[in-house]
């Protein structure tokens, strides 16, 4: 059993690590993009943010993921193994295609699939997965509405002035607003994974009521930030370049609005996707721009390995509940 716990705790932080590799680019694309900063430079920025993200704003969205969706009695070991494989399966073939999706989807949707295998659905916690479906769908209509907002109120007020000048200043503010986003990465999307392992301490008796250890924190901190600094160089090159025509004032208005979003819902306890909102973002920034500049079948592209992730991890993962299930 011990054994067991282990790979279960070693499989989390690979997913975890996944996540930081496969969501590299949401923080960074944009400044690498408008060559804000180098890509070097980028990453290991976002990286060393994303380690601190988690320890700075705490764990209300661990408790969301760990006990929202569903009670921690229910938990089996072999439904932590099918969720896990559900959402690294989507997150590998998502990536190896160049798509920006959500691991927050696939996690979710990995857990869904494998206690609705194993316990059905009265298992699942309606009220706790409506919060989560809120929080998932509209997360990316702010992005949208604050990545707008701002690129209209940039281009309002620096209109005219030179835009060499305009340029230069928004390369160098990208720089804050890319961390901004990096901290707002790791301070939500590391939470995840603090949930899912806590559930394992849980359901192996190690801890008497679901709570998150500090050594958990850290180690999932540590799993992410050393995923991004691997870095996603194929989402990197889709959300950097071919969503959109990149100026800096795009990118930074993206980067900002994003930050904000991530924040507020990482404070809530909201599980947030990372990479909804900073793709939506993108897409609000550009739209404030020209219509016209956005690359509406690289969008549609993206959209659907959206609405796709959900209900594939989920599918995965009740497969893969059911093979345990017969070994």
């Amino acid at each position: 059993m011990e054994l067991l716990l282990a790979a279960i705790i070693l499989i989390a932080l690979f997913f975890d690590f996944s996540n930081g590799f496969h969501d590299c680019a949401n923080s960074v694309s944009t400044s690498i993009g408008t060559r804000a900063i180098s890509p070097r430079s980028a990453i290991f920025m976002s990286a060393a943010l994303n380690f601190l993200g988690p320890l700075i704003v705490g764990t209300a969205v661990a408790h969301t993921i760990g006990s929202g969706i569903v009670s921690p009695d229910f938990i089996t070991p072999d439904i932590l193994l099918a969720a896990l494989a559900g959402a690294i399966s989507w997150n590998l073939l998502t990536w190896l295609r160049g798509l920006p999706s959500s691991s927050s989807h696939a996690l979710i949707g990995g857990l869904i699939g494998a206690v609705v295998a194993a316990q059905g659905v009265n298992a699942i916690n309606l009220s706790g997965l409506t919060k989560i479906f809120l929080s998932l769908l509209l997360s990316p209509i702010a992005g949208i509405f604050f990545g707008l907002l701002i690129a209209s109120l940039i281009i309002r007020f620096f209109s005219r002035r030179s835009p060499s000048k305009t340029n230069f200043l928004f390369k160098r503010l990208q720089i804050l607003s890319s961390a901004s986003s990096s901290l707002s990465h790791g301070a939500n999307d590391a939470q995840k994974t603090m949930g899912i392992i806590a559930l394992a301490l849980y359901a192996f008796g190690e801890t008497s009521q679901f709570s998150i250890p500090l050594w958990v924190i850290i180690a999932c901190a540590g799993a992410m930030a050393l995923g991004t600094a691997c870095g996603g160089w194929r989402i990197i090159r889709t959300m950097g370049s071919r969503i959109v025509e990149l100026k800096p004032y795009i990118g930074f208005s993206s980067e900002a609005s994003s930050a904000i979003v991530i924040f507020t819902g990482s404070i809530l306890g909201a599980p947030i996707s990372t990479t909804h909102t900073v793709s939506s973002s993108i897409f609000g920034a550009g739209m404030a721009r020209n219509v016209g500049h956005v690359h509406w079948n690289i969008v549609r592209n993206i959209f659907s390995a959206w609405f796709l992730t959900l209900p594939v991890a989920a599918v995965i993962a009740a497969a893969v509940y059911f093979l345990l299930a017969l070994a």
